[in-house]
């Protein structure tokens, strides 16, 4: 599996970019190909290969790359659907979506239906923003609830259903009623 290809974008068309490297010309199809520059550039890689198809797909950053490796992980969604969520969508626009369960911001990408869209909120809801991550953005949260005597796995599995934009003080109230339940 490859992370990268550095080299020299050599040619730009509607639905991928060449670039070369070492002498070799890799086709890889990106979201949006007019994003890039002809000349030096990096682009993420994932190699996609089937018995009769051998694809590269390109990316800008790691984290668009690793957003697309989950959305191809749900069912109903390949390559070829979740690439072009990236030609208009950014990376938070799409996290953001699934995680407040958007399903018509993620149906205005092709091919994109409401049971694609409504299996990807099921699939991915909660699993885009890591553990350690929540624990990071909640540790006032955390902490209070801690105090109050629940057990971290607990709380673990109720931070992801937080609004973080709300104030502490409802976000502990939130925290409660999920907690009793």
């Amino acid at each position: 599996m490859y992370e990268y290809i550095k080299g020299n974008i050599i040619d730009i068309e509607t639905n991928y970019v060449v670039i070369e490297n070492s002498g070799i010309g890799y086709i890889v199809y990106v979201a949006n190909p007019y994003s890039y520059k002809i000349g030096d550039n990096k682009i993420y890689i994932y190699q996609y290969v089937k018995e009769d198809e051998l694809s590269l797909y390109g990316f800008k950053n790691k984290q668009e790359k690793d957003l697309f490796l989950k959305l191809i992980g749900v069912k109903g969604l390949g390559c070829k659907m979740a690439l072009p969520m990236f030609a208009t969508g950014s990376t938070d626009s799409i996290i953001s979506a699934i995680e407040n369960e958007d399903i018509s911001y993620l149906k205005k990408f092709p091919k994109i239906g409401d049971k694609v869209a409504r299996q990807i909120i099921l699939d991915l809801k909660g699993k885009l923003v890591s553990n350690e991550a929540n624990a990071a953005n909640n540790k006032e949260l955390i902490e209070a609830l801690k105090a109050l005597g629940y057990k971290l796995n607990d709380i673990n599995k109720i931070l992801g259903k937080i609004d973080n934009s709300k104030t502490i003080e409802q976000q502990i109230k939130d925290s409660l009623k999920l907690l009793l339940k």
